[in-house]
C-alpha cells in the first residue's frame, strides 16, 4: 500500500477534485491519498466524487483554513 499527498491549497472548485482524480489514477486499490485544500466546498465535492467512482473518504479534518481529506482508493481504480 502506498500513500501520496495532493496539494490543492488555494485552488477553487473544480480543481481540488481534478487534482484528486489525477492522483488516484496512478494508484492501486487500497492506496491512500491525503488531499490538502483550502476551498471549503471540498467537504462535499470530494466525498460526492468518491461515491460516484467507488472510493472512500476515510477522514476529513479541518484546522483553521486547512482542510485535509484522506481518500482510500476503491477497487474501481
Amino acid at each position: 500500500m502506498s500513500s501520496v499527498t495532493v496539494d490543492a491549497r488555494n485552488l477553487l472548485c473544480p480543481m481540488p477534485v481534478i487534482r484528486t482524480q489525477d492522483a488516484l489514477a496512478g494508484l492501486q486499490a487500497g492506496d491512500v491519498a491525503v488531499v490538502l485544500c483550502t476551498d471549503p466546498g471540498v467537504v462535499h465535492d470530494i466525498p460526492a466524487w468518491c461515491r460516484v467512482h467507488g472510493h472512500e473518504v476515510s477522514n476529513i479534518d479541518q484546522q483553521d483554513d486547512l482542510i485535509t481529506v484522506t481518500v482510500r482508493v476503491g477497487n474501481s481504480a
